[in-house]
């Protein structure tokens, strides 16, 4: 399971030009799931990235987590996250898990997300062709992959 995190001022999510879902300050949160990942890969994945330290504190050091800054949360499925690319130029998507391993891991994420927030958090719609717009503050971008925890 992967995830790209972006530090966003705000992002937003439509699918056939109807907004989905919306944060201000928070995380972009993309989230990729593959054919072999299990409820663990979620529990820890969850904990990494609701806890990451990417926000300034008043000395402009990054100390604080999504948490710590009381910020939202989009997450957004995205299967192209397990690309390979390796072998010529067009990417084979061959790792990225089927719907009904996907769903229920991406559903199991955005509601263990949502019970450590104590709130709701706002979604894509899974498996829909979505336009997604982010302001990201720094940049900061990270990728966290469950199959790197040591």
């Amino acid at each position: 399971m992967r995830v790209v995190i972006q530090r966003v001022g705000k992002a937003s999510v439509r699918v056939d030009g109807e907004l989905v879902g919306s944060i201000s300050k928070g995380l972009l949160v993309f989230l990729g799931i593959t054919h072999d990942d299990q409820l663990e890969d979620v529990s820890w994945l969850v904990k990494k990235t609701l806890g990451i330290r990417i926000f300034s504190d008043t000395n402009d050091v990054m100390n604080f987590s999504v948490q710590d800054v009381d910020g939202d949360v989009l997450i957004v499925s995205q299967f192209t996250l397990h690309a390979l690319t390796k072998k010529g130029n067009r990417p084979s998507y061959i790792e990225a898990a089927k719907l009904e391993t996907a769903l229920p891991l991406y559903r199991s994420f955005v509601e263990q997300c949502e019970k450590a927030l104590g709130r709701p958090v706002a979604t894509g719609v899974f498996g829909a062709i979505m336009d997604v717009e982010l302001h990201n503050d720094g940049p900061v971008t990270i990728l966290i992959d469950s199959k790197n925890k040591a």
